[in-house]
């Protein structure tokens, strides 16, 4: 970890953090439940949400939630699923409920006394509002998305984006995800990664930074 050698100065002027899988979790238990019913194995409308070209579309803004819900139904209809539960499935699988990690977001708001917290997301142009309906639409103060970027994690160009908008460097940085291949990236950008797997994780990656906080060292400008 790239750490100041400053007394009190924090190890890094901003966090750059994932939110699927990191700070945002879906439950499918309906969309489960419906596929059951469809007679269709459980996780396969997630596959034909994302199969080919569709999903790099959609994270890269090529599609609303309506145009995206049609195109997984036209294809569960297209691979033998009746209309009406093609149409079903689609829709309960493009509105999946959401919760917030509650102990990621108490981390990423005390780290943000401390330093900038930009949230650096694969995702789609509705991102805003569902952060919003999360009651998370301050906890950072930027927020990349690659539907509005026009880039995607692994491509370079969104990190540099998001230490642009961190007002910082890339080696000043520290990049959280739960993506091997996202957190190789950043390394190779010169950023601190973390590969997320429990917030005790993240917690350990931001000791230096909140017990700087402690010690009554400075606050970030």
């Amino acid at each position: 970890m790239t750490t100041s050698t400053v007394p009190g100065e924090p190890p890094f002027d901003a966090v750059l953090c994932d939110i699927d899988g990191v700070l945002r979790f879906f439950d499918h238990r309906e969309v489960t439940r419906l596929e059951h019913a469809a007679g269709l194995p459980q996780g396969r409308t997630a596959e034909v949400a994302f199969a080919g070209d569709a999903g790099t579309t959609l994270i890269l803004g090529g599609l609303t939630r309506s145009e995206w819900a049609g195109a997984i139904a036209r294809d569960l209809a297209a691979a033998g699923l009746p209309a009406e539960p093609a149409r079903e499935l689609a829709a309960a699988f493009t509105h999946v409920p959401a919760r917030a990690d509650a102990a990621v977001v108490d981390l990423l708001r005390r780290a943000r006394v401390r330093c900038r917290v930009v949230l650096v997301s694969n995702a789609t142009v509705w991102l805003e509002e569902d952060l919003a309906a999360l009651g998370l639409a301050d906890l950072a103060e930027d927020v990349v998305n690659s539907a509005q970027v026009g880039a995607a994690k692994p491509d370079r160009r969104i990190y540099e984006v998001a230490a642009e908008r961190a007002r910082t460097t890339p080696g000043r940085c520290l990049f959280v995800d739960d993506r091997p291949e996202n957190v190789e990236a950043a390394a190779r950008l010169g950023m601190t990664g973390l590969l997320y797997r429990e917030p005790a994780d993240l917690r350990r990656a931001l000791a230096p930074l909140l017990d700087g906080a402690h010690s009554g060292g400075p606050l970030r400008g």
